[in-house]
């Protein structure tokens, strides 16, 4: 049972197996990597699931989608994105003459590994009226086959605007797939990929979790299955997890997404509290391919500029295209996305 005055006490880092930075130490490595982003005339983007020394160091907290857009408009020289693999080709794809770095190079992602791009294209061949819109948890190279990309927080205004004759292929999430298939009713052919860390939650241990805190609201991330979402009070991307927590008369949540998240929450809601929602395993829920990015490593790369992501001139060119398509139809009014 998870004790709620627990959770406000200690916070999520209570339930994970991570070693505190020590305070001597966490004080030392952020004044150098202060000074290193100073010299190096640097941006240190972090996802909403990094650890939380990172987050609170980060000059942009965010998803996938906020993301993206900071790093298209910064001017720094150096792009550090504390973050998976794909997030920082990203980076790339969108700044070629800029530096970008990543803590840790073998920071991963279970959908990424799902959908090779050799795959993809066979699946492609199949149908020439296929219309493939991808979500951005893939390769660089998958993202050089598709039409468009989109994220958790605006693949439904993507799909709207996606051409209307045109047959939809959905790569490589088939739960976000499902659940823009309901919110817009457009039929899709999805890719059997998953986030091996969101299907972790299951309908048993959210009823679980429900039947403790009966009055908090259930907000959880559509790479979810439909069990865990038919449950859920709201279905929403990371970032939208905070406005919807911010405007909710509710004092207490549950959380069903990556145990980062409850970091950036709480620093954004200090007065409401929020609880991890559990799997069938364990108190929180934490992706091994985020947390592989520490503090220390975010020092080591920004000290010897590397690990740092090379894409070839081609690649970065085709998915550059559908990268800034995604772009131009997140920043069209909502009236306007058909």
């Amino acid at each position: 049972m998870i004790d709620l005055a627990e959770v406000q006490t200690f916070g999520v880092d209570h339930f994970t197996t991570r070693k505190p930075v020590p305070p001597a130490r966490l004080d030392t490595l952020s004044r150098e990597i202060l000074a290193l982003k100073q010299k190096l005339n640097a941006v240190i983007l972090a996802h909403n699931y990094q650890v939380a020394e990172i987050q609170d160091l980060a000059d942009f907290v965010g998803d996938s989608l906020g993301l993206s857009q900071q790093a298209a408009k910064t001017s720094a020289d150096v792009i550090v994105f504390c973050g998976v693999h794909f997030m920082a080709e990203t980076a790339k794809i969108l700044n070629p003459g800029k530096i970008v770095i990543l803590p840790d190079r073998d920071a991963g992602c279970s959908l990424e590994e799902s959908c090779p791009a050799a795959k993809l294209a066979q699946l492609q061949a199949t149908n020439p009226n296929f219309y493939t819109v991808t979500y951005i948890n893939c390769s660089a190279e998958v993202k050089a086959l598709s039409d468009v990309i989109c994220t958790s927080g605006n693949a439904v205004k993507i799909v709207q605007a996606a051409p209307p004759e045109r047959d939809l292929l959905f790569v490589p999430d088939e739960n976000l797939g499902a659940w823009v298939m309901e919110q817009t009713g457009r039929p899709m052919t999805l890719w059997r990929g998953n986030c091996y860390a969101h299907v972790e939650f299951t309908h048993a241990s959210i009823v679980r979790i429900r039947q403790e805190f009966p009055d908090a609201p259930i907000v959880a991330h559509p790479e979810c299955t439909k069990a865990v979402r038919l449950l859920a009070d709201e279905i929403c991307s990371t970032e939208k997890m905070v406005a919807f927590c911010k405007s909710s008369p509710a004092r207490h949540f549950i959380i069903a997404t990556e145990a980062g998240m409850l970091h950036r929450l709480q620093r954004e809601c200090p007065d409401k509290r929020f609880i991890p929602a559990p799997t069938d395993h364990c108190k929180c829920n934490e992706c091994r391919f985020m947390k592989m990015n520490t503090l220390e490593k975010l020092h080591d790369c920004m000290a010897n500029l590397a690990p740092r992501v090379e894409l070839s001139s081609e690649i970065i060119a085709r998915a550059r295209a559908p990268i800034q398509r995604m772009l131009e139809i997140s920043a069209r009014p909502v009236e306007n996305a058909g």
